[in-house]
Formats: C-alpha cells, sequence, structure tokens
C-alpha cells in the first residue's frame, strides 16, 4: 500500500507536458500552418485570375454567336446584357447567349466591360482585375479578351 502511495505521488508531477514542450509544439503547429496558410492564399489568387478568363473566353464565344444571329456586334450602349436581354435586333435568340440570365461579375466582385468597337480586336471584353482599376500587375493585373484563346467552335 505504501508503495503504491508514493507512485502516486510521483505520478502527480509527471502527469502532463511542461510549459516548453507545449511552446515548442504550438511555434511548430504556427510555422506549419504559416505555410500551409500561404501556398493556399497563392492558389486562390491564381484560381480567381483563371476564372476570370475562362469566363471572358465564355463571353466571347456568346458576342460571336450573338453577331452570328442578329449581323452585327452588341455596341457599348447594349454591351454584354445583350446577351441575356432582348436588344430589339432581329435575329435575336429569345433563350439568350449565355446559361445564366444574369451577366455574372468578375471573381473580384467588379463587372466585365465591354468596348466596342475594341482597341485589341472588333471587341474588347475585359476585367481591371483585382483592384477593379486599370493597370496592375499580378492579380491586379487587367485581364483582356484578347489575353485568352478564343473557343474554338465546330471543330472536332
Amino acid at each position: 500500500m505504501n508503495i503504491l502511495k508514493k507512485y502516486n505521488k510521483k505520478m502527480k508531477f509527471r502527469a502532463g507536458f511542461s510549459l516548453i514542450e507545449l511552446m515548442v509544439v504550438l511555434v511548430i503547429i504556427g510555422l506549419l500552418s504559416g505555410i500551409v496558410g500561404i501556398t493556399v492564399i497563392d492558389k486562390v489568387k491564381k484560381a480567381r485570375v483563371t476564372t476570370a478568363r475562362a469566363q471572358i473566353g465564355i463571353f466571347q464565344e456568346a458576342v460571336m454567336n450573338f453577331k452570328l444571329d442578329t449581323g452585327q456586334y452588341p455596341d457599348e450602349s447594349m454591351g454584354l446584357l445583350a446577351l441575356v436581354e432582348d436588344p430589339g435586333l432581329p435575329g435575336w435568340n429569345a433563350e439568350g447567349y449565355l446559361q445564366s440570365t444574369q451577366i455574372p461579375l468578375d471573381p473580384w466582385g467588379y463587372e466585365y466591360l465591354y468596348s466596342y468597337p475594341g482597341s485589341f480586336g472588333e471587341f474588347d471584353i475585359y476585367s481591371f482585375g483585382a483592384d477593379g482599376m486599370e493597370g496592375g500587375e499580378d492579380e491586379n493585373a487587367d485581364i483582356y479578351d484578347s489575353d485568352v484563346l478564343a473557343p474554338e467552335s465546330g471543330n472536332n
């Protein structure tokens, strides 16, 4: 019985971790989460740029289909809205030219911009990137339809 009491007293002091051991574990966890966090944030930024390019590619194809049906590109007053709302032109597809009934915002919450005639082609569709302002680098860089490969239609 006496041995059991001594063992229990020793275990009271040895049970658990010291403050230094806990601090070392927390520092290691913090370093690992910092490395993973930076990688994830970088991937999210790249994914937004990729999404903007994909959406611009979809708009390109829709504008081309609009022209095939109506004989003209949407003018600037119609803009991309002409892809989902009837601009009153003969030949306009009553189902619209996008799957959605609204023009989606770019991945940063700004409207896509459209100009006709375009500076880089017959028309321009573009996003000013994360900062919503012309110019910039990395995720703030402007994304134009001329940077996006136009989808091929009918070539299988």
